[in-house]
């Protein structure tokens, strides 16, 4: 598999105060490979901006290196890193020449990347891909190819940022909380949008957000940064199935409205409550009857949700279990050589 970008060590220090140096960077490495959905995921202050910023090259590195498509960009300027990414910004406004009509952005996002001199720009010549190409939005974008940006929506402004960075296929894109200034709908359309872009030109794309529920959309990968690190990385069914660092679990668990805390209050003595996750194929067996009818418990639902991951539905349920403690045990590793992972909340004591 190719590595569309690889960062190698790449660390970051700036002045902070009276001579002080802080570490905003921390020997970070990650490959990025072709084709893939990638969220970085971290708390305000963890590194994301900055590793974005560094990849885009509007930061330089203190240390470490860069790669695209192999080749070392360590050094490279913005503008000559332009050939391999494009950007879309989380304010709608960003990355648009407000006073310019869509047509006139869509020119400039054609040539992207290219040297330019003094030539007649041709716009006429290019209307009718350009009308074509605002049509797959719907979103009413359609109706404004000789409109000033300025006067757009920010969802139709944001649609057109992202039809503007993928005009001329990069081989990365990167989103930069692109959907956080937009309302519920307005961020629905906008992933659909993403999705068929992606799908369309196989994309590989970098994005930083805090909604989970978009990661949970579009992403098949997932890095989690802390204090300037990647404190974990993986496929985005294994970060949700099974998270290991603290940091993922505390994101993971805003996904879920039911909580280990919330069912405190059920605590039965002699009972076990576990929470079992059912991911891919053991979502689809019928797990609970067979370990019913082997041990002779009873098993009573407490609560579920299904993650709806853009690979896999993982199926999370909180079982509270009835019966012998030591069956309890036994039904608890039957579940477990069936796929099935599964965490005691409750031990029964």
């Amino acid at each position: 598999m190719t590595a569309i970008v690889e960062l190698k060590n790449a660390t970051k220090i700036v002045k902070n105060g009276f001579d002080e140096e802080k570490i905003i960077l921390n020997d970070v490495s990650l490959d990025i490979y072709e084709h893939d959905f990638i969220t970085i995921l971290g708390g305000n202050g963890a590194g994301k901006s900055t590793l974005f910023n560094s990849i885009a090259g509007t930061l330089p590195l203190t240390s470490g290196s860069i790669r695209i498509l192999g080749e070392d960009v360590t050094n490279f300027s913005p503008e000559k890193r332009a050939k391999y990414l494009s950007r879309v910004f989380q304010d709608p406004k960003m990355g648009t020449a407000p006073r310019m009509t869509v047509a006139e952005n869509l020119l400039i996002a054609k040539f992207r990347g290219e040297k330019r001199g003094l030539f007649p720009r041709r716009l006429s010549a290019y209307k009718e891909e350009f009308q074509a190409t605002i049509e797959r939005v719907g979103n009413g974008l359609e109706k404004h190819l000789d409109t000033p940006i300025e006067f757009l929506s920010g969802g139709q402004r944001q649609a057109l940022s992202l039809l503007m960075a993928t005009l001329k296929r990069p081989e990365l894109l990167l989103l930069d909380e692109h959907t956080a200034a937009l309302d519920p709908k307005t961020t629905k359309s906008i992933l659909e949008l993403i999705k068929k872009i992606q799908q369309k030109f196989s994309l590989t794309v970098v994005m930083i957000t805090h909604q989970m529920e978009v990661v949970k959309e579009v992403c098949n990968k997932v890095a989690i940064m802390s204090e300037g690190r990647i404190v974990e990385e993986g496929g985005v069914h294994h970060i949700f199935a099974e998270p290991k660092n603290e940091i993922t679990k505390e994101f993971i668990s805003y996904v879920h409205q039911q909580t280990d805390t919330a069912l405190n209050y059920l605590h039965h003595k002699g009972k076990k409550i576990i929470k079992a996750k059912f991911l891919g194929i053991s979502a689809q067996e019928p797990i609970i009857s067979k370990v019913i009818k082997e041990y002779g418990i009873d098993i009573n639902i407490l609560g579920g949700t299904i993650d709806k991951l853009s690979t896999v539905s993982i199926g999370h349920l909180y079982l509270e279990l009835d019966g012998d403690l030591n069956a309890q045990s036994k039904a608890i590793e039957l579940m477990q050589t069936m796929d099935v992972i599964v965490e005691v909340v409750y031990n029964g004591d």
